[in-house]
């Protein structure tokens, strides 16, 4: 019998030793992760589609939707709110730098309100919402799969998606916009400071300058990529929470999933809008 017992562990290492089977196991290694990553693409594909169903047909939560405006818009107002000043404030200093040397110094107005108003409000803006809401989100929803609460509102007939995801990503889809848009002001506000009061422009000039560089356009499709990614913040937090495994260890891990998912879909999805709105 150990003998028998010898010759068969020789007779596996060999043969997991042999390059074929080597090369199989990378493909099967290779395809299960292929499979799982299409699969998780498709989970997330239907529960966006069974979401935007649910913002779009009653019964309706105003409450609920109020409360994630408040959670959602008002509170995040003081971290987007002082990442623009900040990044308008380098924004101008750093170009200044920049363009001295090629004496065109009155490029100054234009570099900050279009690198605002177009890319880095949005982005930041988003960004800074995914580590601040998406992670409250993915907590909170984990938590009541956790604690079975989500159980409960089945059992009393109430639908989870209406009651919870609905009025979230309704939320973040609205206010995430508002937040861009006063970033844009304070973001300009920023540069305009440091360029008024540290490098001696003229008030008067760089308005101007401001002005008539400033289209339309520039503005609206930052507000477009904001509802965009109001949306991808509020749906990854929901989607993470909704499925978060069982334990503190799952919540953990739905928060950092919510959290890393989104910022990767954010500058994905920075991409192509911006593909769309200026190619």
């Amino acid at each position: 019998m150990q003998a028998q017992a010898q010759q068969d562990s020789s007779q596996k290492a060999a043969r997991s030793l042999n390059p074929v089977n080597a090369v199989l196991n990378c493909f099967r290694y290779v395809g299960g992760g292929l499979l799982s990553f299409m699969e998780a693409i498709g989970n997330l594909t239907f529960f966006m589609a069974r979401a935007l169903g649910h913002c779009f047909s009653p019964p309706f939560f105003p409450s609920q939707v109020a409360r994630q405006i408040i959670d959602i818009g008002y509170y995040s107002l003081p971290v987007v709110g002082m990442t623009a000043l900040f990044t308008g404030m380098v924004l101008a200093l750093q170009s200044y730098t920049g363009f001295t040397r090629f004496n065109a110094e009155s490029a100054i107005a234009g570099v900050v309100v279009l690198s605002i108003t177009r890319e880095l409000a949005p982005v930041l803006a988003g960004l800074m919402v995914a580590g601040r809401v998406g992670a409250s989100i993915a907590a909170e929803i984990g938590t009541m799969r956790v604690t079975e609460q989500i159980d409960a509102l089945r059992t009393l007939s109430v639908n989870p998606f209406k009651y919870l995801i609905a009025p979230r990503v309704i939320a973040g889809t609205l206010m995430l916009p508002i937040l861009v848009l006063i970033g844009d002001i304070i973001g300009v506000m920023g540069g305009y400071i440091v360029s008024i009061y540290r490098l001696g422009f003229s008030p008067a000039s760089y308005l101007s300058q401001t002005w008539e560089i400033l289209e339309y356009m520039d503005v609206m499709s930052g507000l477009y990529k904001a509802a965009a990614f109001g949306f991808i913040v509020s749906v990854m937090g929901c989607y993470h929470g909704f499925y978060s495994q069982r334990g503190a260890q799952g919540v953990g891990a739905a928060t950092t999933n919510a959290v890393v998912s989104a910022s990767i879909l954010i500058l994905i999805c920075n991409y192509v809008l911006t593909q769309v709105f200026f190619s």
